[in-house]
């Protein structure tokens, strides 16, 4: 048995997607599982234990269904792990007896076209304006959405861990990293309406009265804004160029994670380690059931809807609540333990 499946979006939705993939590989642990991704997002899956190989759609190439062809005749299930025109078109191609995705339960025009790409499509109850309407309507994570789908397709042994490794390569490469503290990913949002560096900055040095190291770590879209952190000395560590896998472990040894809404909440939780999400305000209902932390102990909280002072000030205070109270949980599980 072959078994395709794509995901061409963004990292974290892929690290949310590593259930599915581990229901897959148990559910026909014989088959030969071959996952599509994107330049962008291959990096999660480059050490997972439950494909065969990964092929990446790179950025020249032809149409997502042109990629898919080269599966005719030799692929029995198909999935589209994303609620995606691309991931659509890409399993549509494959002919599978079997092609199964995804989508949300408004987007009407996708589930009348999904039709010419899939068998059988899984609809999710996640809508924004349905939940900014009633905010006590409920959406699943998005593992379980995706999950749905590997349940459509005939799975039946289920796993709900997310998978990211992280071995003894990792942890050595991120030994210079202090231990046990505060890790701030330094996500481009927290540069946008809601939140300014100057804030920012004002936060790290709050974090420290906790008494803990504070770790900030970031990419390459803010390497401008790590440069005015370090000047600042608000940060016992300002580290970048990590590969997914050492930002990973540079996770696991903190005693918490704060972060905005980007990939490196998911990490956190793949990671293990409590955290706090600060969300955008637009939507924050959807964001903060279907993106937030899986499975850890966690805080959710909502941007400011704008840069006025006293907002900022609101808004760094309930991250400093949000992480003592993450802090004083930790304390209270060691003790019973």
């Amino acid at each position: 048995m072959n078994i395709v499946l794509t995901r061409l979006d963004r990292v974290g939705d892929l690290i949310l997607s590593t259930p599915a993939i581990a229901s897959v590989r148990r559910s026909w642990p014989h088959a030969h599982v071959t996952l599509v991704c994107s330049p962008y997002n291959a990096t999660v899956v480059e050490r997972n234990p439950d494909v065969d190989s990964v092929l990446v759609l790179g950025h020249n190439e032809r149409h997502p269904g042109a990629f898919g062809k080269r599966f005719r005749g030799a692929c029995d299930i198909a999935l589209a792990l994303a609620p995606c025109a691309p991931d659509y078109s890409l399993v549509g191609a494959t002919h599978a007896p079997v092609r199964v995705g995804y989508t949300y339960v408004r987007r009407y025009f996708a589930r009348l076209t999904a039709g010419l790409h899939l068998t059988r499509l899984a609809v999710s109850e996640a809508d924004p304006a349905l939940c900014e309407r009633h905010v006590d309507y409920k959406v699943r994570h998005e593992v379980e959405q995706v999950l749905d789908v590997v349940r459509l397709s005939g799975g039946s042994q289920i796993v709900t861990d997310l998978v990211v490794p992280i071995d003894d390569v990792d942890r050595n490469a991120v030994a210079h990293v202090p231990a046990d503290g505060i890790a701030f990913h330094l996500g481009i949002r927290w540069f946008t309406s809601g939140s300014t560096l100057e804030s920012v900055l004002l936060l790290l040095a709050e974090l420290r009265k906790f008494g803990l190291p504070v770790v900030v770590t970031h990419g390459v879209d803010t390497l401008a804004q790590a440069a005015a952190v370090r000047a600042a000395q608000v940060a016992d560590a300002v580290i970048g160029g990590l590969s997914f896998s050492q930002w990973a472990a540079a996770f696991e040894k903190s005693r918490l994670v704060v972060t905005v809404d980007t990939g490196a909440t998911h990490v956190a939780s793949a990671a293990r380690r409590p955290t706090v999400v600060l969300f955008e305000h637009r939507y924050f209902h959807l964001s903060s059931q279907e993106w937030s932390p899986y499975r850890v102990p966690s805080v959710c909280l909502r941007k400011p809807t704008s840069d006025d002072a006293a907002d900022l000030e609101a808004s760094r205070a309930s991250i400093l609540g949000a992480v003592e109270q993450l802090l004083e949980a930790g304390v209270k599980t060691a003790i019973q333990r």
